[in-house]
């Protein structure tokens, strides 16, 4: 059972054999709670500070085997969601920075910092799938739900209903609906959470592409703008040659061919230009990314918008 790290429940000789992965791993009888393994710093204070009053306190109405398993459930959803606030945090500062429009390139160090969060979410996501599953494959099964019921098959009243008129049975059914419902909570965050990690990638790709885009037009400016004076600057070459004519003698003919030279650049570069924009593509619409803090309850809006400046 030590080396088993599966996660399951399962009702065999009178007691249940409780499998928590690599957390947590125990047998539990009508009487007593046989943990196999608490190497665990963070385990090991759970049962000296919350499991033994829980289990020893007299105020509880239900049998022992109840009380011991909700304390175990308990604690695996609090382990899912504590890992899941340190993650959360993280991955959100890192994609809002990110996603930001201005900046022109991706910060390496962030991007592993965000790559060894994504996986830890995995990891996660596929710890509360497992634990939801376990908890599922019960409540499909009546029977393992009876076998549950430890105190049942001993009591001499086995066949009579509870106090609050409920059988044990129904009880333990509500107890494993009950963490079934957190865990799929749970789940439900981290899967938003990876989501928002899928979305955030394309937008990240579409701010570094506009930012391409614009590095790519202003270099097609500037090369249309050398064309435009290499061109006229022909003329320049031409009175440049040892050949001489009337009209270098006069004083004005300097200015107007420089003047010339210039008009006819700029008109031929305006030219291009109004020629490029035509071919352009129109702008897209503004995209937005939202980000949720799923423990402040506070909503953060970042909105990007982008240019594909591409002809």
């Amino acid at each position: 059972l030590r080396f088993q790290h599966s996660t399951s429940l399962t009702a065999r000789n009178n007691c249940i054999i409780i499998r928590m992965a690599v957390l947590l791993k125990a047998i539990l009888t009508p009487q007593s709670l046989l943990v196999l393994d608490f190497r665990g710093v963070g385990l090991e204070r759970w049962l000296v500070r919350e499991l033994a009053p829980q289990l020893a306190s007299q105020t509880h109405t239900l049998p022992f085997e109840f009380r011991a398993l909700e304390a175990v459930l308990q604690h695996k959803v609090n382990t899912l969601q504590t890992r899941l606030n340190d993650v959360e945090p993280v991955i959100l500062d890192i994609l809002e920075s990110l996603v930001d429009p201005k900046i022109l390139s991706a910060d390496r160090s962030k991007l592993h910092v965000l790559l060894q969060n994504s996986k830890s979410l995995s990891e996660l996501e596929t710890d509360i799938k497992v634990f939801k599953d376990s908890l599922l494959k019960i409540l499909d099964e009546d029977e393992i739900i009876e076998e549950l019921c430890l105190t049942k098959w001993t009591d001499p009243r086995v066949f009579e209903e509870s106090s609050l008129g409920i059988d044990q049975a129904e009880e333990m059914e509500l107890l494993l609906e009950n963490y079934y419902m957190q865990a799929e909570e749970l789940g439900n965050k981290a899967r938003e959470l990876k989501e928002l990690i899928d979305d955030s990638e394309s937008v990240i790709f579409i701010n570094l592409d506009s930012h391409r885009n614009v590095m790519m037009r202003l270099n097609l400016q500037l090369t249309m703008g050398s064309f435009s004076l290499t061109l006229f600057g022909l003329i320049g070459v031409a009175f440049g040659m040892n050949l001489t004519t009337a009209f270098e003698e006069d004083p004005r003919a300097f200015w107007l061919v420089t003047g010339f030279m210039f008009l006819g650049s700029g008109l031929i570069w305006r030219r291009l230009l109004s020629f490029l924009g035509r071919h352009l593509e129109p702008s897209v619409p503004p995209l937005v990314i939202e980000f949720y803090d799923y423990n402040d309850e506070t909503h953060l809006q970042i909105i990007y918008c982008n240019k594909f400046l591409t002809s």
